[in-house]
């Protein structure tokens, strides 16, 4: 399998750890889909980040659903979802809050660094940052005092897309989100961090 995206993207780098965590072998091209379009265009015309193109030749695109897939591919015991069905909800949450809190700093970023400064329209650059702390509020009080990992001893897509949604967050956008701002989910991402699947899709941005 061979996948595509920046890891500075929160999706890209959720799917490479994923993966890593899941065991299944693939290579990575760094592509942006700013400044190496063309080449993008090469792979996936709809130039989305993350697309990954599988052994037989298909080419998936968005993250959630790329996973989806490398679940089918994952060795029997290796499922980064609980089996537990009120778990499996609960999980499920966790990771639309984490989501939900990347894409609105992903729309904070775009709004400071792709629209010029006389055309930023505040009111709903507020309102974004409201959607965003009000997903992270929600993530903090899930995790609550959580010492290890939210769903047993090994982390799991929850804990993996909570971490690497934070540590996007406030890596792009620090003025907005400080990374003391919300201490339960820090302390996961710490966590998750120091994990040799994350330490080897490292952050670039």
């Amino acid at each position: 399998m061979h996948l595509v995206g920046m890891l500075d993207s929160p999706y890209v780098r959720r799917v490479a750890v994923s993966l890593t965590t899941l065991g299944l072998p693939f290579t990575h091209e760094s592509v942006s889909v700013f400044r190496h379009y063309p080449r993008f265009q090469e792979i996936n015309p709809v130039v989305k980040a993350p697309s990954l193109v599988t052994d037989a030749g298909v080419v998936l695109m968005d993250s959630t659903l790329i996973l989806e897939h490398a679940e089918k591919l994952a060795a029997p015991g290796r499922s980064l979802a609980p089996n537990d069905l009120a778990e499996h909800a609960r999980a499920q949450r966790i990771i639309g809050l984490a989501l939900a809190a990347c894409e609105k700093s992903v729309q904070i970023v775009y709004e400071h660094q792709l629209r010029p400064a006389e055309k930023l329209h505040q009111p709903w650059l507020d309102r974004v940052k409201e959607q965003l702390f009000a997903a992270y509020r929600l993530l903090e009080h899930e995790i609550g005092t959580t010492e290890g990992w939210l769903f047993g001893a090994s982390p799991l897509q929850a804990d993996i897309t909570a971490a690497v949604a934070w540590t996007f967050t406030t890596r792009m956008i620090p003025e907005v989100m400080p990374a003391d701002a919300f201490p339960a989910v820090a302390r996961l991402a710490a966590r998750a961090e120091a994990q040799e699947a994350f330490k080897a899709w490292p952050y670039d941005g």
